[in-house]
């Protein structure tokens, strides 16, 4: 059986009985990186010394059909270097190969940045959706595409490019959009940092240290009256914005399309 095995994202008392009596009976692990692996199993007091291979974004897909077989006679235990396999870390190519084969897929569950940074946001919780790393090609473009979204929105990030995502954001989704900025989850430094996105933005323009989840609003329900949405675009833009940013703005704001306002307002401003 393939064993996806949460693991602690900081705090090492966060381990669960479960990871390490598995731990302890494992023969094979499998982990992004072998030496985190074995510096967790030294952590933990584990005396077992199972066999590790590693898995990683660049043999993933090669790997995967060798592991299956052996996961048919012995359990093969999958490790990230910290929270849940498969959740922006390795794992999800190998349980396609594992379930298209007909092996057992099972989880331990465990630590998550994902849901703790939600909880920790203050925002909606009750519909979200995670969009794991922001492109770095494409972006705008991109998050144009969420900026109507109305569900919570969980983003992960480099520290060294939080300040550039950050402004991103507020230019996709509208300055005064909450969020949270969440970073060291479980660690002594642990930090959540709550304001609009163009506090946050300026709070967090040289960069930040540590693992970082964005945590964004989700947009508010269409409210579907273009007219006032126009009128509101034509106004900001006669107050000095640029049409294109107020456009942006409102679009964030009313769930209507940047592209529709923008071009909606263009012509108001002709007629």
């Amino acid at each position: 059986m393939i064993v996806l095995a949460a693991t602690p994202i900081g705090n090492l008392g966060d381990a669960s009985l479960r990871l390490i009596e598995t731990l302890e009976a494992a023969e094979l692990v499998v982990a992004e990186d072998t030496r985190t692996t074995a510096h967790l199993l030294r952590a933990l007091g584990i005396e077992n010394r199972p066999q590790l291979l590693a898995l990683h974004e660049h043999n993933e897909r090669a790997r995967s059909a060798e592991l299956v077989e052996r996961a048919r006679d012995t359990d093969v235990v999958v490790l990230t270097d910290a929270g849940m396999p498969g959740i922006s870390d390795p794992g999800y190519v190998l349980v396609e190969t594992a379930i298209a084969a007909g092996v057992g897929v099972t989880a331990l569950p465990g630590p998550s940045a994902v849901l703790m940074a939600l909880v920790l946001s203050g925002l909606p919780t009750d519909r979200f959706a995670f969009e794991g790393f922001l492109p770095r090609k494409g972006r705008t473009s991109h998050l144009r595409g969420l900026a109507a979204e109305q569900r919570t929105l969980i983003f992960f990030e480099a520290p060294h490019r939080i300040g550039a995502a950050l402004v991103d954001l507020r230019d996709a989704f509208g300055s005064d959009r909450r969020a949270a900025v969440c970073r060291e989850l479980t660690k002594k430094f642990e930090e959540v940092a709550r304001g609009t996105l163009a506090e946050l933005a300026e709070r967090f323009a040289e960069g930040a240290r540590g693992e970082i989840v964005v945590v964004v609003e989700g947009a508010p329900a269409r409210s579907g009256d273009l007219a006032g949405a126009v009128a509101e675009v034509v106004a900001r833009a006669a107050a000095g914005e640029r049409l294109k940013d107020a456009a942006s703005a409102v679009a964030a704001a009313t769930g209507l399309g940047t592209r529709e306002l923008y071009e909606a307002a263009l012509a108001a401003r002709r007629g």
